[in-house]
């Protein structure tokens, strides 16, 4: 089936993909409450983007990493994240926990994931990209089953 012929969930569904939107502002703003700020939560974003294949995702994502204050090298970065030295401590625990929540579905949050994670990040930090993760994932499933096209750069 051409993508022209797939159904776009947003459009077919209004009311559904206003309530997710609405649910990602929330989780937003209470992860800004909790200290996680705009560059690791474009991070986490990017990289479960990246190993959902959501091409759509990605841009978007590159696009307010940027604004956020991410470099190109740091972004071309993310994929290797465990080999790369630019990233902090705390950015790779959250690289760390964007991986467990994107593949959930192999081995849950393993303990010692959520032990080492646990141990550089607040328990507020920890709840807050949790959710980002879990409205990230949500999105990319959303764009990737229905084969959205990558958007222009803005």
């Amino acid at each position: 089936m051409s993508e022209e012929r797939r159904v776009h969930l947003a459009r077919s569904a209004r009311p559904s993909y206003d309530a997710l939107a609405a649910f990602s502002k929330t989780v937003i703003a209470a992860a800004a409450d909790a200290g996680i700020d705009d560059r690791l939560r474009e991070i986490v974003q990017l990289h479960a983007s990246q190993l959902n294949g959501c091409a759509y995702c990605v841009r978007v994502h590159v696009e307010r990493g940027t604004e956020a204050g991410l470099e190109a090298d740091t972004i071309a970065q993310i994929p290797v994240w465990r080999e790369s030295g630019v990233f902090s401590e705390r950015e790779r625990a959250a690289l760390e926990l964007t991986e467990s929540f994107t593949f959930i579905h192999e081995d849950g949050i393993p303990d010692d994931v959520y032990d080492h994670v646990g141990g550089i990040l607040s328990e507020a930090e920890y709840v807050a990209l949790s959710w980002i993760l879990v409205s990230i994932n949500a999105f990319n499933r959303i764009a990737v089953a229905g084969r959205y096209p990558v958007p222009p750069k803005a």
